[in-house]
């Protein structure tokens, strides 16, 4: 007689998803700098708990421009004399940094939505959604931004 063995049920394989992949691939070239893009989302982009950041001088704004604060993720803005705006810097369709404020639009790079300097309102392209909005105050001739 022979003896028979139960099967054996197949040992669980774990999902991986794309974004850990991908993550893995980025660690293992060494592109640590690129490593942010990994994390959950939400967390680099939520409100500081420290209180306002100071970002740099009024008379870097120019009336009917702005400026981008890349290293904050902020952009001010200068719609009217004496009227400042300050938005999330981040691109509400894939998440870009925008790079340049230009006739009277914030501009993003990656594929060229456009935000209006007045209130962060989509006025080109693909993004969804205007740019949040952010509160700035003035104090010794510096901005100041509250996430």
């Amino acid at each position: 007689m022979t003896e028979t063995t139960p099967a054996r049920p197949a040992p669980a394989v774990p999902v991986t998803s794309r974004r850990t992949l991908l993550c893995g691939a980025v660690l293992a070239a060494g592109g640590a700098g690129a490593l942010t893009a990994c994390g959950s989302s939400g967390s680099a982009d939520q409100p500081a708990a420290s209180g306002p950041v100071q970002v740099g001088a009024v008379a870097d704004v120019p009336v009917g421009g702005g400026k981008v604060y890349r290293e904050q993720r902020i952009v001010v803005t200068q719609p009217a004399e004496g009227q400042y705006k300050a938005f999330s810097a981040k691109c509400t369709h894939a998440g870009c940094v925008v790079d340049e404020v230009k006739d009277g639009t914030v501009n993003c790079p990656c594929h060229y939505s456009k935000f209006t300097i007045a209130d962060g309102a989509v006025k080109e392209g693909p993004a969804p959604s205007p740019l949040p909005q952010y509160q700035v105050v003035v104090k010794d001739g510096a901005f100041q931004v509250t996430k």
